[in-house]
């Protein structure tokens, strides 16, 4: 049995953008303390670095993707291959510009017809992405 049975995201983006932030806002609350404006405002700009630094270092394949990753990406040191494409429902990929382009799950090829979820019955073009209906969620209990 492994030590960590779950993908708790322990990433060096992400444990970097903490530490960074930490000192921030250790910073900003010295400020407070202080009653210093100044001291505030390099806290929170300190914070804002901290953001940019993470985002920089998940563009590189320092970061992880939304949702659970396979077994063999848990640890900390291995990088993610899929970065350079971009996430498909990362917000940090779709500021970047990435992640637009790649097909999805639901694409219908050439002259098939787009039936149920479409709505309209009309023919899709070849990459031509269907949008999805709403679904109602259910309570799990």
């Amino acid at each position: 049995m492994s030590a960590h049975q779950y993908d708790e995201g322990h990433t060096v983006a992400g444990w970097t953008g903490f530490g960074i932030a930490t000192v921030g806002t250790a910073v900003a609350g010295l400020g407070v303390c202080l009653v210093s404006g100044a001291l505030i405002v390099g806290g929170l700009a300190v914070v804002g670095v901290s953001v940019l630094v993470t985002w920089a270092l998940h563009l590189s394949g320092w970061g992880k993707p939304p949702g659970r990753r396979p077994h063999e990406e848990w640890g900390m040191r291995v990088r993610d291959s899929s970065a350079r494409e971009g996430h498909e429902e990362c917000v940090g990929c779709r500021i970047a510009g990435r992640g637009r382009g790649r097909p999805s799950t639901t694409a219908v090829g050439a002259g098939v017809e787009a039936g149920a979820g479409a709505g309209t019955g009309a023919v899709a073009g070849a990459g031509a992405r269907v949008a999805a209906e709403p679904v109602a969620a259910e309570s799990a209990g």
